[in-house]
């Protein structure tokens, strides 16, 4: 379960960076020709490396940062139609899954946790 988590965690945010990327630079920008709006992707590298290492610590703060990406996509997919209403909902879909996958892996990972398999 706990390498399932982790898994899941790394797939899903290198999959919502690509997405935000796409998003605003490619695939439905709101100026043509790309927007700022792709910055949004730059608080989703901070995390990266402690996500790729499996960092509890990691874990524990970005499950609270993913919120924003899951905001932003509730608000885009209910203001927005055609092809941004179906990144919105991809955002919303990756977000979810993400947050779910880090909160077991923090939880999964914790010290009494792995007090409890030592002791088995």
């Amino acid at each position: 379960m706990t390498r399932l988590a982790l898994n899941a965690s790394i797939v899903s945010l290198i999959a919502l960076i690509f997405l935000c990327l796409a998003w605003e630079l490619r695939l439905a920008p709101i100026h043509p020709g790309g927007s700022w709006l792709a910055l949004k992707c730059l608080p989703l590298l901070l995390p990266l490396r402690g996500v790729l290492h499996g960092r509890r610590y990691t874990y524990q703060w970005v499950s609270m940062l993913i919120l924003v990406y899951f905001a932003e996509g509730i608000v885009r997919a209910t203001t927005e139609q055609g092809m941004s209403q179906a990144l919105a909902i991809a955002e919303i879909v990756l977000s979810f899954v993400f947050f779910i996958a880090s909160v077991a892996y923090a939880y999964r990972t914790r010290p009494s946790a792995q007090a409890g398999k030592q002791a088995h």
